[in-house]
């Protein structure tokens, strides 16, 4: 945000749930010289939709042409190939810059067409490393499986999550704003909703 002439610093970070990632993330950001009202971040996986992300898109609503969002890497604002292209591409019309703390981006410092291709680069090397994450766990699981390994779904909420997510929808609340106001998906509410209402019938 430009004010007196001067581009205002935003930092972005993501991550899935490790905890200490995160404040890996928010550290590198204030270290950056970004001002803690201006750091922003979302607890969800690289490959999810942008409309999941509510701090991201706060984010970018405040920024205005000529100011700087840093990501400590490019992969936290997308896994997938065609949603980081789109991303960067919409930035850069609005004149918002990037740098990765990484060092591989700084869009302060190069053209469009060098910008994209290098976003090109990185964007088709995050989304093979994400397949090959993926093949790896899939073929962990076989293994597993043929060792007698049973898998299922850890139970990652408490007691105080239950009844806060129950009371929600008393309220009237929908599955999507509660998953975003506690940090899980819509689809784990739905879960809970559904079992917790079944356990009251019985």
């Amino acid at each position: 945000m430009i004010q007196g002439g001067k581009m205002t610093d935003f930092f972005y970070w993501r991550c899935s749930t490790d905890l200490q990632d995160q404040e890996r993330q928010i550290l590198a950001g204030k270290k950056s010289g970004v001002l803690e009202q201006n750091i922003f971040g979302d607890k969800i996986t690289g490959t999810s939709d942008f409309n999941e992300r509510p701090e991201l898109i706060r984010c970018l609503e405040t920024m205005k042409s000529g100011d700087v969002l840093y990501l400590s890497e490019l992969s936290r604002l997308s896994r997938s190939f065609l949603g980081m292209v789109n991303e960067v591409s919409k930035l850069i019309e609005r004149g918002i810059h990037i740098k990765t703390l990484d060092g591989r981006l700084d869009t302060t410092a190069m053209p469009k067409e060098i910008t994209m291709l290098i976003v090109s680069i990185l964007g088709y090397a995050a989304s093979q490393e994400l397949e090959q994450i993926n093949s790896r766990c899939a073929e962990g699981r076989q293994v597993a499986k043929s060792r007698g390994v049973k898998f299922g779904r850890k139970r990652v909420y408490n007691k105080h999550q239950i009844q806060e997510i129950m009371s929600k929808r008393q309220e009237g609340q929908g599955y999507g704003t509660i998953a975003r106001a506690l940090g899980m998906s819509r689809g784990t509410i739905q879960s809970i909703v559904k079992r917790e209402s079944e356990e009251v019938k019985v």
